[in-house]
């Protein structure tokens, strides 16, 4: 039997969001943290790109396979062991992350400290949701989502400021002394759901965990690794693609007819969970998209250091984290979460045309500011609508079931965005360049007159004209290539403005029952 309520008050329940969320933060911060980091690993170890790139990927995989097992091994183990579990192996690893000698052995240490910091995100949520009665869970999933949306911001300039001014193993050092709380806050304060009989030994779903770990992890490397291999003209990449495929259908065709499934699809036919799963999708696909575009924009094309590109997102995340409570309380009163919905979706299309716009080979920080400030205001619109429009009608286990989905979504959609954003512009970029390569010829007065003024500059500044010359063609050369990349840029910003705009008649053709106090936001308890 389930227990009658896992609501706490006062300084516990305090304490318990808290823990929560400092463990939500943990496992994001280190999805991105790393980013800016690995000029440093490659030149300390002697890894390639290609190789150092395994950092970021191991940790994806390690994260995608374990997400939509929580709540099956939250049932085995008891959430509150589980959980604990997790943030000590997540500690344990980042240590020795932060102690490898070399490249591979980085690679498996993150590999498992992906697996531990799977459990951290979903199970957050689902402690904050339980902790407060149902009137306050509005609040709840806002306190919640200040995490998950500011934590991808958060992770390149902090990583930026302890690479400049330390080293890049404290990247992970940083990890220790807030996982050993984390995790004796949880054993003191956190209370598990009494389950329902556990699963035995011989009933386990080990078909269930393998194909679903055979499934993920290759979709998870093919998106990952699939612009660095050059797609299918490397049979790797087609391997894992067909591995995927098979996967997928496997698990699928196991998940529906074994009588005790490792992830509980029938979940799914919740039709707000069906819908929250796909928007979940597509939020991870503009969060982690426009999170890695405008970085690399500021650092490849205008040149800024780590730290100036990182600090660039701060003023978005304060202004989602100001947005959280006031979403929350408007759900409390009971308006539309398909409303509110469109309107971020709205908004965030009028962010993407705002970049579309303004972007140039010489931008400066200040076009910036209010348009990711629109950015700020339609991630805090759309993250807790979508999640309580997800979980308001699951009841009991399920809403952790629903929780693992939508979290995967989301992780998902991130890794298909940014694999698609690096495809289109490596692919763009060439086209652009051979495109405005075209009208450098002796006809046109504009390029004419570049060419002769760098000519001229040259020769005055000492150079001897046939080296003036053919400077000013290397640097003409140049300037085809960043502005074919601002271009490659302006066009990504369009397109993922056009997607989300696409979706706003869709969400408001969403029927939903008006939410009453009782079952506000996500409305149930232990999973």
């Amino acid at each position: 039997m389930q227990q009658e309520s896992l609501v706490e008050y006062g300084s516990r329940r305090v304490i318990i969001t808290i823990t929560a969320i400092m463990c939500a933060l943990l496992e994001i911060v280190d999805s991105t943290i790393v980013n800016v980091a690995l000029n440093d690993m490659k030149g300390n170890m002697g890894a390639t790109l290609s190789e150092v790139g395994w950092v970021i990927t191991a940790y994806a995989i390690g994260n995608v396979i374990v997400v939509p097992m929580t709540s099956w091994f939250s049932q085995q183990f008891g959430r509150r062991n589980y959980f604990a579990a997790s943030v000590i192996i997540f500690t344990i690893f980042s240590f020795l992350c932060g102690n490898a000698t070399n490249i591979w052995e980085l690679v498996a240490f993150r590999f498992v400290q992906g697996l531990g910091g799977g459990a951290l995100l979903v199970t957050s949520q689902t402690i904050i949701t339980e902790s407060y009665p149902p009137e306050k869970r509005g609040m709840a999933q806002a306190i919640y989502g200040l995490g998950v949306i500011i934590g991808p911001t958060l992770g390149p300039p902090l990583g930026g400021y302890i690479v400049t001014n330390f080293s890049w193993p404290y990247i992970f050092y940083i990890n220790i002394p807030i996982g050993i709380i984390a995790a004796v806050l949880i054993m003191e304060f956190v209370r598990s759901p009494k389950y329902t009989e556990k699963t035995s030994s011989s009933q386990i779903d080990y078909w269930g965990i393998l194909l679903l770990t055979t499934f993920v992890g290759s979709l998870q490397y093919v998106l990952e690794r699939g612009q660095e291999e050059d797609w299918f003209n490397s049979s790797t990449i087609v391997i894992t693609t067909i591995t995927a495929v098979l996967g997928f259908f496997f698990f699928i065709w196991r998940e529906l007819t074994y009588d005790n499934p490792i992830v509980e699809l029938r979940v799914l036919k919740n039709g707000n969970l069906r819908i929250g799963t796909i928007m979940s999708f597509i939020m991870g696909f503009g969060l982690y998209g426009s999170t890695f575009i405008i970085p690399l924009y500021t650092q490849s094309t205008l040149g800024w250091t780590a730290q100036q590109a990182g600090m660039l997102m701060i003023p978005a995340a304060l202004t989602t984290a100001f947005m959280m409570p006031l979403i929350g309380k408007l759900l409390q009163k009971g308006v539309s979460q398909p409303l509110l919905v469109a309107i971020g979706l709205l908004i965030f299309f009028v962010y993407s045309f705002w970049g579309y716009k303004i972007l140039t080979p010489d931008t400066s920080a200040d076009n910036f500011f209010w348009m990711l400030i629109a950015r700020g205001i339609g991630m805090g619109m759309l993250f807790i609508p979508v999640t309580t429009l997800s979980l308001s009608t699951l009841k009991g286990q399920q809403i952790g079931q629903g929780a693992a989905f939508t979290g995967m979504m989301r992780q998902l959609g991130g890794s298909f965005g940014i694999a698609m954003i690096t495809t289109y512009m490596s692919k763009q970029n060439q086209v652009y360049r051979a495109r405005l390569i075209e009208h450098y010829t002796p006809d046109n007065t504009l390029y004419m007159s570049k060419f002769n003024g760098l000519v001229s500059r040259f020769i005055a500044s000492g150079m001897p004209e046939n080296e003036a010359i053919s400077s000013a063609h290397k640097m003409m050369d140049i300037s085809a290539l960043k502005q074919a990349a601002v271009l490659s840029y302006m066009d990504v910003f369009l397109y993922i403005g056009i997607l989300f705009l696409v979706c706003v008649p869709f969400i408001l053709m969403v029927k939903t029952h008006k939410l009453k106090k009782s079952d506000l936001s996500a409305a149930a308890a232990a999973h």
